[in-house]
């Protein structure tokens, strides 16, 4: 179908419709990955507090952050943050997880050797797929006291993969969090 469609363009039409397609894919790739990193404030151990200005907010938004690989898959990451909702009586934790994961199975987590539960995804983008859950003051606790969180996702209903998390540091950035 791609074919007959181009076949009565010239080469000058073929590239400012590539030029007209790539350049806003490019620049949202750009965005995406600009926004995703923020500006280091501070490091608490293993964990780094991050902020940046979103588009179109009034207020800088901060988030403890950690990023880690999967031991066995260099190319498979997963990246937590934990920040307060806009009316800043919220603390969520936000996991992106790689495309590719298997939806249904949810994120599972583990702190330390002790199950802590599954959290739904709620989307996915082009840069990965994301769960977000609530902290309650239970989770809050066993994130402080535990020395390894390890987040579990599925590509397939028997292939998961683990991801242990170092939670050095998790309870002073918690407390430093704006």
């Amino acid at each position: 179908m791609i074919g007959a469609f181009s076949r009565g363009m010239s080469a000058r039409t073929h590239r400012l419709v590539a030029l007209l397609v790539l350049v806003p894919i490019a620049a949202i790739v750009f965005v995406s990955a600009a926004a995703a990193q923020g500006a280091v404030r501070s490091v608490h151990e293993d964990w780094q507090i991050r902020c940046e200005t979103p588009p179109g907010a009034q207020s800088e938004q901060c988030a403890l952050f950690q990023s880690v690989v999967a031991e066995d898959r260099a190319n498979v990451g997963l990246t937590v943050l934990v920040l307060r909702t806009a009316d800043q009586k919220t603390r969520l934790m936000r996991v992106q997880v790689p495309l590719g994961v298997l939806l249904p199975a949810g994120l599972g987590l583990k702190v330390d050797q002790a199950d802590v539960g599954r959290a739904g995804f709620v989307r996915c983008t082009l840069r990965g797929c994301y769960a977000e859950v609530v902290m309650d003051d239970e989770l809050i606790k066993k994130l402080r006291a535990g020395k390894t969180a390890t987040f579990f996702i599925f590509q397939t209903p028997e292939e998961g993969i683990g991801f242990p998390m170092s939670l050095k540091g998790f309870g002073e950035g918690y407390d430093k969090l704006p």
